[in-house]
């Protein structure tokens, strides 16, 4: 029997996996390998809801994947460029920080500053090509015509004439023969009339702006 231990010792790994009994060795040895398993043991995650510490791995499942595998950060950015392509627009309420910083990935210039978007439209010239420009936000007044009604006026004249002639036979008045004296004296009075069109309206300046709402505009460009 002195190839067995005492009860409180433990056979060996090499022991227990080759199936011979009598590969036995001291306690203190045998405690020390099963101590070690025990670690081993206490350090794995459980399988039901584990709790994870330092930096845990997993495979990256491809973009477009729709099933419980779990989502490693690199599946997460792949997504997120997905979503977001080079020529995307990307909008914010408040924060003016680049999305380049936010969202992790990118280049972003700002976009559109003082500008509203507009769908495309290939039937219409002045919407039918990416990132064209136009409008004015200040009213433009389009050629037009005023009509005016002139409910009718009068002038009022008073003319008066005078003469002076020497008439061959002695007389004074108006006559046929050549005058001697001066000629007929002319003295008119009018009346003028004029048409005044008062304007109307407020000031174009501003004018054609929609109600409105400032956002944060990106382009990502790269």
């Amino acid at each position: 029997m002195s190839n067995y231990v005492q009860s409180t010792n433990f056979a060996t790994k090499d022991a227990l996996s080759s199936g011979d009994p009598l590969k036995i060795v001291k306690g203190t040895e045998i405690n020390t390998e099963f101590n070690n398993i025990a670690t081993a043991v206490a350090t794995k995650a459980d399988l039901a809801s584990p709790t994870f510490t330092g930096t845990p791995a997993a495979p990256t499942a491809s973009v477009g994947v729709s099933t419980t595998q779990i989502a490693s950060t690199a599946f997460v950015q792949a997504a997120l460029q997905t979503l977001h392509p080079v020529g995307s627009i990307y909008i914010n309420a408040t924060n003016a920080t680049n999305p380049g910083t936010l969202l992790g990935f990118g280049t972003w210039t700002a976009f559109g500053a003082g500008r509203v978007p507009v769908g495309f439209d290939a039937s219409d010239s002045s919407f039918n090509s990416a990132e064209e420009t136009g409008g004015s936000k200040n009213a433009i007044v389009v050629s037009h015509k005023h009509s005016v009604t002139d409910p009718g006026h009068f002038h009022d004249t008073e003319t008066i004439l005078r003469a002076n002639y020497d008439i061959s036979g002695g007389s004074s008045g108006y006559g046929q023969d050549s005058p001697t004296g001066t000629g007929p004296d002319v003295a008119s009075k009018t009346a003028t009339t004029g048409i005044t069109i008062n304007s109307a309206g407020s000031s174009g300046t501003n004018a054609n702006l929609q109600p409105y709402i400032t956002v944060y505009m990106w382009k990502r460009t790269a």
